[in-house]
C-alpha cells in the first residue's frame, strides 16, 4: 500500500505543479475559446489542462518503475506500455481539439484508434467469469469489440460531464477510489497478481485528479479540455479491462473454501464490467439521455446542447458549487454502494458508512436554505469563496482597503489588490462604465487580464 500511496502523491504533486505553467502556456498559445451559449462560465478560460495531467501520469509511471514491488508489472506484462500508447494518442487528439477543434466523427475515429492500439498490445477482454459456469472464453474479435466499445463509451461519458468546474475530475476521482479499493482487495486480500495493474492504474488516476482539482474548482482558473477528459475516460476503461477476464474464480474458491463466498466476492466481476460501469453511472446515464434526446429531436447525437444533468441542476436553482457537490455525492453513493457487495464484515461497514454519508450529503444539499461552506477549523486555510459570509466581513481587506470593499477585495489576487490600492475605490477602481480617465481604463484592462 505504501508504494501505491507514494505513486499517488507523486502523480498529484507533479500534476499540481505543472498546471500553473500549463495555464500560462495555454493563454500564450491562444487556447482560450470564446464563451459559447451552452457554457456556464462567463469569461474565456484557458484549456489544455490535460497537458499537466499527462505529465503527472508519466511522472507516476516513472516512480512506479523504480519501486521493487511495482516494477514487476513492467516486466511481467505489457499493460503499462499499452496504457501509455493509448493515453498518448488520446492526449494528442485532445490537444488538437482544444486548440483548433476537431470534427466529432474524426474525434470518434481517433478514440477507436487509441483503443485499437491498446487492444493490439494486449489490453483486451479475454474471458468473462460467470457464476456456476467458471469462465466463458471470448474470441479475439469479440474481445476486441467489447474492449473498443468500453473505451469509447467511457471516454465520451467523462467528456459529457465536463461541463461544470471540477465536476469531471471529482467524479472520476471518486470512481477511481472505489475501483482502487475493489482491485486492491483482490490483489492483496486474495493474492491475485492479475489485479495488480488495475490497482496501479487506479492510483495514477486518483493522483491526476487530485493534483488538478485545486486549479479547477469553481471558479476554475483552467479547464482540462478534451485532452484531459478523454484521457481520464480511457484510463478508467483500461483499469476495468485489465482486471476483467483475468481473475479466475477458482483461485478465490481455493482461498475462501466456499463457492458462496466466492460468488459474493466476485459480484462486480460476474456481470461483465459491472463495477466500472456503475461507478460512473451518472455520466453514462447522461450520455444515454443526450443521445436519445438529440436523436428524437432530429439532431446529430454529437450536437452540443445545454440539457445535461448538471445544466438541469443549475436551471432548477442550485448554485454552481451545490450542483457539483450533489453530483459528487450521487457518484459516491452508487460507487461505494456497489463496492459494498464485494466486501464483508468490517470492510463492508466502512464502505456502507461512506455510502450512508453520501446519501446524507445529498439530502442536506437539497435543502433550499443550506449553503455549503468549509468547516470552522479550516476557515483560515480555504479561499474566501468557501468561508461564511460573516467571517468574510470580519476579515475585511488585509491590505487596508476602504470600508465596504472587504468581500470584493478578498476575491482578488495580491497583484490586483495593489493595482486597486493605487487607483482608489469607486467605479474607477473596478474599471466600470463610469470610470474616468485613462488611468482607470488602463487599470481595469490590466486587472481583468491578470485575473
Amino acid at each position: 500500500m505504501r508504494e501505491y500511496l507514494l505513486v499517488l502523491f507523486c502523480t498529484a504533486a507533479v500534476t499540481y505543479l505543472l498546471t500553473g505553467p500549463v495555464r500560462k502556456f495555454a493563454i500564450v498559445a491562444g487556447a482560450m475559446p470564446p464563451v459559447r451559449a451552452r457554457d456556464v462560465h462567463r469569461e474565456p478560460t484557458p484549456r489544455l489542462g490535460g497537458i499537466a495531467m499527462f505529465g503527472g501520469l508519466c511522472a507516476g509511471i516513472l516512480v512506479a518503475s523504480q519501486l521493487d514491488n511495482l516494477s514487476k508489472a513492467f516486466v511481467e506484462g505489457s499493460d503499462i506500455r499499452a496504457l501509455l500508447s493509448g493515453a498518448g494518442i488520446m492526449w494528442i487528439l485532445g490537444v488538437l481539439d482544444d486548440k483548433w477543434g476537431v470534427d466529432a466523427l474524426v474525434k470518434l475515429g481517433g478514440q477507436m484508434i487509441a483503443a485499437g492500439v491498446m487492444v493490439w498490445q494486449g489490453i483486451t477482454v479475454i474471458s468473462l467469469p460467470l457464476p456456476g459456469f467458471k469462465t466463458m472464453t471470448v474470441g479475439p474479435t469479440q474481445g476486441m469489440v467489447i474492449s473498443v466499445a468500453l473505451v469509447v463509451i467511457m471516454v465520451n461519458a467523462v467528456n459529457f460531464i465536463d461541463g461544470l468546474d471540477g465536476l469531471a475530475a471529482g467524479m472520476v476521482c471518486i470512481a477511481a477510489i472505489a475501483f482502487f479499493l475493489y482491485s486492491y482487495r483482490l490483489w492483496y486480500g486474495y493474492t491475485i497478481s492479475a489485479a495488480a495493474p488495475a490497482v496501479l492504474f487506479s492510483a495514477l488516476l486518483i493522483g491526476m485528479c487530485l493534483g488538478f482539482l485545486p486549479h479547477n474548482l469553481h471558479p476554475a482558473r483552467i479547464f482540462m479540455g478534451d485532452s484531459g477528459s478523454m484521457m481520464l475516460g480511457l484510463m478508467l476503461a483500461v483499469s476495468a479491462i485489465s482486471i476483467t477476464g483475468r481473475v479466475d474464480p477458482d483461485l478465490l474458491t481455493d482461498r475462501t473454501e466456499s463457492q458462496t463466498v466466492t460468488v459474493h466476492t466476485l459480484v462486480p466481476v460476474y456481470i461483465p464490467l459491472l463495477l466500472p460501469l456503475t461507478v460512473i453511472a451518472l455520466p453514462l446515464a447522461d450520455l444515454l439521455l443526450a443521445v436519445v434526446r438529440r436523436t428524437w429531436a432530429g439532431k446529430s447525437p454529437f450536437a452540443a446542447d445545454k440539457q445535461h444533468l448538471h445544466h438541469r441542476l443549475l436551471q432548477v436553482g442550485h448554485s454552481h458549487s451545490r450542483a457539483v457537490l450533489i453530483m459528487y455525492f450521487w457518484a459516491a453513493l452508487i460507487a461505494f454502494g456497489t463496492v459494498a457487495f464485494s466486501v464483508t464484515n468490517t470492510g463492508r461497514t466502512v464502505v456502507l458508512t461512506i455510502a450512508g454519508l453520501s446519501l446524507l450529503g445529498i439530502v442536506v444539499l437539497l435543502i433550499p436554505r443550506f449553503r455549503p461552506h468549509a468547516p470552522q477549523a479550516v476557515q483560515a486555510f480555504v479561499p474566501p469563496r468557501y468561508r461564511k459570509p460573516e467571517q468574510e466581513q470580519e476579515a475585511g481587506d488585509p491590505a487596508g482597503g476602504a470600508a465596504g470593499a472587504g468581500p470584493a477585495m478578498a476575491e482578488l489576487s495580491a497583484e490586483d489588490k495593489q493595482i486597486l490600492g493605487r487607483m482608489g475605490t469607486g467605479a474607477s477602481a473596478v474599471g466600470g462604465a463610469h470610470g474616468r480617465g485613462r488611468g482607470s481604463r488602463q487599470g481595469s484592462h490590466e486587472g481583468s487580464r491578470q485575473g
